[in-house]
């Protein structure tokens, strides 16, 4: 999958604000038939970072969410700040 079909858009809410922080995780609302892989593949792609694992929830309004951790050597508050999330 092309990875901008993957990454919908990044989801910024204070639950998420505090994982950025306290985590250094993001996280993304992506194309439900996005895989692990492929969430992955895209973030790493778009944003050149290192991501070290990948948890996707469904939500229950049918939005499929992507928490994304990312490796310590990349801080995910720089991410979001070129985002402009934060």
């Amino acid at each position: 999958m092309d990875p901008y079909e993957v990454i919908l858009y990044p989801l910024m809410t204070e639950s998420a604000s505090l994982m950025v922080e306290k985590e250094n995780k993001l996280v993304f609302i992506v194309n439900m038939k996005a895989t692990k892989i492929d969430v992955k593949r895209a973030v790493e792609e778009l944003y050149s970072v290192k991501v070290e694992k990948v948890n996707i929830v469904i939500t229950p309004d049918g939005r499929k969410k992507a928490f994304v951790k990312l490796s310590p050597e990349f801080k995910a508050t720089d991410v979001a700040i070129k985002l402009g999330i934060i």
